[in-house]
């Protein structure tokens, strides 16, 4: 089998269900007999790993079966159980286990027959897609055979995440009560997936969390998608908000590395919104930041940072991405305290750069709990955002067989046409693909639209915002008379 296929950016995912499943238990046995066996080679001894899982159908018996394939070669696992990426990554990352490496068998907000794996190190974090490739290329070849075998210790590392979010909060609120929280409404939709405690861990700080929704796991997702962009998702969240008259609603994907926040008046405070409001919390306190965001962010965001006084540093989609880019600038002198991506991962320094959800839920609770203090909404901030009159994407599949060629092609036609214009021009610091600034109705650069190539599919993305209307159908017809002599990708939704 030709495994770099299940290849998903740095994650490992693919069908886990019925007869074209490729995410199965014997596979899983021999990722966790080859993860087990590259980590003794690096280490030169036997690796101790963690191993969590999040709430789908076919969860449960992957991890179990990874397990037993790392014990083949070895290894000692700590089975985590139910469990978050994030704590899973924590569980490395911050050195008080023993820990070599560890496992989380998800899909994040996949639908329910997807599965799949994200693998973490202590010396990599989580790894990167080259790091993947090396793992990938043992998969096909015998292993030899471990001296021993390891063994399986149930472990609940929960609680210890749980601990280090509670002393976050305290540390937030400055105070050592033991209810920091009281007098805050809080309601959270778990999505059916990992993050339930979340609600019963606010409500030992002292918050109220009635209203809050989806805490149970439940791998069907029987409510809705696990996913913190979903429309129905925040609609379903900002109508609890208000019949509950609650202070914040709170969004998480199926293993919470991705939040979505929503504000007491039901309005949704994510992709552009979510990055403007956590970037003025940071620069309220430390102007002069770098904050890293993917490339598809607007323009009224790159005006907003720079009116709080930091310094916007688009980059490219993916959140490992937008990671590894955060602190490649820290270790050149750039202060640079968050990486955050529209679609609502986020790491901050001071988390060890872990893509964290909770993290950044937690942060937004304790400015909401001041906000109320001191009779301001979380929001407030936000209301000297300038926010698009029209925003759309658009995806294009790539019929060629060498698509990364072709969409290299298309980008490659559309930078060439912006340099021969005077009403529309290449936009400046771009690090994905093509961004073009347009000029409309007289004004400067009140549209854009951004092509480049998917993360993970044989995608050409086109991403659109204009501050007048028609400026997207403008861009469209553009686009439309530039390809259309172009073969090997579909432009029909176009």
């Amino acid at each position: 089998m030709d495994y770099r296929k299940l290849k998903s950016g740095n994650d490992i995912r693919g069908t886990a269900m019925g007869t074209n499943a490729v995410i199965t238990v014997e596979f899983a046995e021999k990722l966790g007999s080859v993860f087990a066996y590259w980590l003794k080679t690096l280490e030169n001894k036997d690796p101790v790993l963690a191993c969590g899982h999040d709430s789908r159908l076919t969860s449960e018996a992957l991890s179990k079966a990874f397990c037993r394939g790392a014990v083949k070669q070895g290894a000692q696992v700590l089975d985590f159980g139910l469990c978050t990426t994030p704590a899973v990554c924590q569980s490395v990352q911050r050195g008080k286990l023993p820990l070599s490496g560890a496992v989380m068998v998800t899909a994040s907000h996949h639908p329910p027959d997807k599965n799949g794996f994200k693998l973490f190190t202590k010396h990599y974090g989580e790894i990167s897609g080259a790091v993947l490739k090396e793992i990938f290329l043992l998969l096909n070849q015998p292993l030899t055979p471990s001296d021993k075998e390891g063994s399986v210790v149930n472990y609940n590392y929960l609680e210890n995440y749980c601990q280090s979010l509670a002393e976050l909060t305290r540390k937030l609120i400055k105070t050592d009560d033991l209810c920091p929280l009281l007098g805050l409404n809080v309601v959270i939709d778990a999505s059916n997936g990992t993050g339930g405690f979340y609600a019963k861990l606010l409500e030992d700080l002292g918050a109220d969390t009635t209203g809050s929704l989806f805490l149970e796991p439940d791998g069907h997702f029987p409510n809705h998608i696990p996913n913190p962009e979903d429309t129905e998702a925040l609609q379903m969240v900002s109508k609890a908000v208000i019949e509950n008259e609650a202070d914040i609603g709170i969004i998480f994907d199926a293993d919470c590395d991705r939040v979505a926040v929503v504000d007491s008046d039901g309005k949704a405070v994510n992709r552009n919104r979510l990055i403007a409001l956590t970037a003025a919390i940071l620069l309220d306190k430390t102007p002069g930041i770098t904050i890293v965001t993917d490339s598809v962010t607007s323009s009224g965001l790159t005006k907003f940072i720079g009116e709080w006084g930091g310094v916007h540093y688009r980059y490219k989609r993916g959140y490992r991405n937008v990671i590894d880019e955060a602190i490649r600038l820290n270790k050149s002198g750039v202060d640079c305290p968050l990486a955050i991506e529209t679609s609502g991962h986020a790491a901050f320094r001071e988390n060890d750069f872990t893509n964290d959800g909770m993290y950044l839920a937690t942060l937004l609770v304790c400015q909401t709990l001041h906000g109320k203090r001191n009779r301001k909404k979380l929001t407030e901030p936000l209301e000297s955002l300038d926010e698009p009159v029209e925003c759309n994407e658009k995806r294009f599949p790539i019929t060629a067989d060498d698509f990364r060629a072709k969409g290299l092609e298309l980008i490659d036609r559309v930078m060439d046409d912006a340099t021969e214009e005077t009403d529309r021009f290449l936009a400046p610091d771009n690090r994905e693909g093509v961004r073009i600034n347009f000029n409309l109705e007289e004004e400067l650069s009140n549209a854009w639209m951004l092509l480049r190539l998917s993360v993970h599919d044989p995608v050409v993305v086109l991403n659109m915002e204009s501050d007048v209307e028609g400026g997207i159908a403008y861009m469209e017809n553009h686009l439309r008379n530039l390809i259309i002599d172009m073969t090997g990708i579909d432009f029909s939704t176009l």
